[in-house]
């Protein structure tokens, strides 16, 4: 049986209104349960039906075979009264190319104004602006070729439309119209792709400067949670050791090696800013992508690789509250990676900083290096220095005494 015979069918027209009806019954019949209760009931329960959806769907098509119908039947009563012209459809679809474009135009507008500020928020790094404009740039160029040639393919479906008084003209082949839109575009795209090339280079490929060397920050993925890791006061983030990871040692840390021994806890991650900053970054599990929408910055980290991402930030926290008007502002650290049924836990805060509340931090900052992982590795444990004992004068008081009463006899 065809699509089209099914859909007329009286039965199966008949079959879908009853178990619309049943579903409409069943689901209200829920909700009313649902109230009887204490419970919180959900206002819309039938809309969340699978089964509705679908007898929606016959619904639909029962109601286009219907319109269809009427329409024959229409075709078929001007041709018996002798009037076999009927309905102009190349006229209608031309109409309809024509307010299709006009629709569609506007809702390109409509969606840039309405839904354009929640591309992405403002850049609040060095890179994120080269970014930015590389981004928009695009963006511009794609959107005035989107425009202009859909204006030409609609006015043309709709001024070229059949109507039985022209024939179409056989043009298979024109060189010069194939040069101009192969070369263009090409000349185009070469721009562009320099331009992503050289913006690449520039945030990958830095040359260090010596007077203002970038922060060093570890930051290690697992389900579902980031470790973070900041170098100590000699500025090297110790290595680590997979074969080293235990209860007391999640991450793996030789402490063997020296520079290990200072390394610091970071329970958020704090950055001072207009300080160029380097992550380090690695996995434990899965593969993860460590991602900071305001920074632009993401970068996969991947199980037995360790990858580096470095920017300057270029906004405090406090700052960037002032600007969008929100006293709860806080940047995030997220993931970008589908990792697990907890994925969505993955968040992490993130502070930006004057560089004096940075050093202050640091000072209170914990160390990774607890006295029970020192026994594990044989390093000596420190003692709290003794609390001095006042020393016991009174009997030398009493001589004393003694002594001035011997005297006076």
């Amino acid at each position: 049986m065809s699509l089209k015979k099914l859909i007329s069918n009286k039965t199966m027209a008949a079959l879908a209104v009853i178990l619309t009806a049943f579903a409409s019954t069943t689901a209200f019949a829920q909700a009313a349960a649902a109230a009887a209760t204490a419970k919180p009931i959900d206002m819309g329960p039938i809309y969340k039906s699978t089964l509705f959806y679908v007898l929606l769907f016959l619904l639909l098509c029962l109601f286009i075979a219907i319109v269809g119908k009427a329409l024959r039947v229409y075709e078929l009563t001007r041709e018996t009264q002798g009037k076999s012209e009927g309905i102009n459809w190349d006229t209608v679809n031309g109409v309809l190319f024509a307010v299709f474009l006009v629709v569609g135009l506007y809702g390109v507008y409509w969606e840039y104004t309405v839904h354009g500020e929640m591309l992405l928020p403002e850049a609040a790094s060095e890179h994120g602006k080269k970014i930015d404009e590389m981004f928009n740039l695009t963006l511009v160029i794609t959107t005035i070729v989107f425009v202009l040639t859909h204006i030409v393919l609609f006015a043309f479906a709709y001024f070229y439309k059949s109507t039985g008084k022209r024939k179409a003209y056989y043009y298979p082949h024109n060189n010069a119209l194939e040069r101009v839109w192969t070369i263009i575009p090409a000349l185009v795209l070469t721009v562009l792709v320099l331009m992503g090339f050289l913006t690449w280079r520039s945030i990958f490929y830095k040359i260090e400067d010596p007077k203002n060397k970038p922060l060093s920050i570890e930051v290690t993925s697992s389900q579902f949670q980031w470790d973070v890791r900041y170098p100590g006061k000699d500025g090297v983030v110790g290595v680590k050791n997979y074969k080293k990871i235990t209860a007391l040692n999640a991450l793996g840390i030789d402490f063997n090696d020296k520079n290990s021994l200072d390394d610091q806890v970071g329970e958020e991650i704090v950055l001072p800013v207009n300080k160029p900053v380097r992550f380090i970054l690695t996995s434990k599990d899965v593969l993860h992508s460590f991602y900071m929408p305001h920074f632009r910055v993401q970068l996969n980290t991947v199980p037995g690789m360790t990858s580096y991402f470095e920017f300057t930030p270029t906004i405090t926290t406090e700052e960037m509250k002032v600007k969008t008007n929100d006293p709860s502002f806080k940047y995030l650290l997220l993931c970008a990676k589908i990792c697990g049924t907890n994925h969505y836990n993955m968040q992490k805060p993130v502070r930006v900083v004057t560089q004096a509340e940075y050093d202050e931090w640091v000072v209170k900052n914990a160390t990774y290096l607890t006295d029970d992982l020192r026994k594990v590795f044989n390093l000596p444990v420190p003692v709290a220095p003794a609390v001095p004992v006042k020393a016991d004068t009174t009997a030398k008081d009493t001589t004393a005494k003694t002594n001035q009463i011997a005297l006076k006899k």
